[in-house]
């Protein structure tokens, strides 16, 4: 599964002159995210969204406040997209209809391929951890939501336990992930193999009785 950037809604910004409010916010989020993949963070800047979108420099200071705020507005797009899909992905292999492994391919590639590694490593550097509180709230709300049955305490911690290392897992992955196998003479996807036990395991105790 992908997470292209909506390619669809960036050429409508193109052939029309007004936007609401709302669109005209999404249509630069959906280029960041695209400058983020193409370039990497540092090609994530107001200027470079606004021409994308052909907007001016004041359009995107009125929607996010600063380079930061535009940064942080990411993070949170980011996160709440790949929530969904995975939430879709748990909810397809609890009916038989996925796996555990779409579950890990899905955050790993959200964090490697599509930039998210990148982007969090970069906030990070650069001193504006705040930014990261979006993905850090929405993963947690995205657990939350997929196992409200868990209400002892032991229980929920699994599943918390799980969450934390299926993201770091990933995040690791996209950045040394590669390298480090092959001076261990392991297979590329070995992390992504370790995840999915993990996944599977906490998918199992997580079904509902």
């Amino acid at each position: 599964m992908s997470h292209a950037p909506d390619l669809s809604l960036l050429t409508r910004v193109s052939t029309r002159k007004r936007l609401s409010s709302g669109e005209s916010r999404l249509a630069a989020l959906d280029a960041a995210r695209a400058l983020l993949i193409e370039e990497g963070p540092q090609g994530v800047t107001l200027k470079a969204v606004a021409t994308r979108i052909g907007r001016t420099h004041a359009n995107l200071l009125h929607h996010f406040g600063s380079a930061a705020g535009l940064h942080e507005a990411l993070a949170q797009h980011q996160a709440e997209s790949v929530c969904r899909t995975i939430a879709q992905a748990v909810a397809a292999t609890r009916a038989g209809l996925g796996t555990a492994r779409d579950v890990v391919d899905l955050t790993f590639d959200a964090f490697g391929r599509e930039g998210g590694a990148a982007l969090a490593g970069w906030m990070s550097l650069s001193g504006n951890e705040d930014a990261l509180d979006p993905i850090v709230v929405t993963i947690q709300h995205l657990v939350d939501e997929l196992f409200p049955h868990e209400q002892a305490h032991e229980g929920r911690r699994v599943m918390h336990e799980t969450t934390l290392a299926l993201v770091l897992l990933a995040l690791g992955d996209a950045l040394i992930g590669e390298r480090l196998a092959a001076s261990l003479h392991l297979a590329r996807g070995a992390a992504r193999d370790q995840a999915e036990a993990l996944v599977q395991a906490a998918l199992v105790t997580g079904a509902p009785g």
